[in-house]
């Protein structure tokens, strides 16, 4: 059993997986979550301090919930975003979709040789000479 202690109340909880928060400090969250997205749903024009103070939320927390994509801004909001990676203008999360699609096509291509099939098998980690002989040691 992963008993920690609560990062917001100080209180000891069973921990299974996710931010070491207890059950009650994670549900007040999502209730505080839930009441900025209706009050941004209300108030398209809001910028992110005049949210966190109607709302009673540390503005960080509002920009890790946008960071994680779980708020999006209107394309008229006065909140401005910009991807980290070209400085493209974003409605939420870290990077535009082009930048998106190229760290996925560069993960996916990560784990193939470069140049070519390699017939061998074995990546190209052949030593010169090697054929394909089995090779045992004696003691």
């Amino acid at each position: 059993m992963n008993v920690r202690n609560c990062r917001k109340c100080g209180k000891m909880f069973n921990y299974v997986t996710g931010p070491s928060v207890c059950p009650a400090c994670r549900e007040a969250a999502e209730k505080k979550f839930e009441e900025v997205k209706e009050f941004i749903r209300q108030n398209k024009t809001a910028k992110i301090n005049e949210i966190a103070e109607s709302c009673g939320v540390e503005p960080r927390q509002i920009e890790q919930w946008v960071r994680e994509e779980r708020l999006v801004f209107a394309a008229d909001s006065p909140v401005k975003l910009f991807c980290e990676t070209c400085g493209a203008p974003i409605f939420t999360g870290r990077y535009c979709g082009n930048c998106k699609k190229n760290q996925a096509n560069s993960f996916s291509s990560a784990g193939r040789p470069q140049g070519g099939s390699d017939p061998s098998g074995d990546g190209g980690n052949k030593r010169p000479g090697s054929g394909n002989k089995m090779h045992t040691f004696r003691e």
